[in-house]
């Protein structure tokens, strides 16, 4: 199970958080969910399938973080081709 991250870095405020937010996807939810236990995300902040892909937001440095431990990195726009594939929930 692969589990990537895109760099779509959209500039945005979550909260009290002010950042570029990219997406943390991967084949298998319960991957994803073991995988952002390791960067430190909270399970809460999953966001299922709502017209796009079940993920987690990342800032930019959660990004770097993920990728120094593993994940993929992919352009946002080789999503669409990844879920087609089953690649990506």
């Amino acid at each position: 199970m692969t589990v990537y991250v895109d760099d779509w870095r959209q500039r945005a405020r979550v909260g009290r958080i002010r950042g570029r937010w990219s997406h943390l996807v991967a084949s298998d939810a319960e991957e994803l969910h073991a995988f952002a236990l390791r960067l430190g995300l909270r399970r809460a902040w999953f966001q299922p399938r709502n017209g796009t892909y079940q993920h987690y937001d990342v800032v930019e440095s959660m990004r770097q973080r993920a990728i120094a431990l593993g994940a993929v990195p992919v352009s946002w726009r080789d999503l669409p081709g990844l879920r087609q594939r089953g690649e990506i929930l």
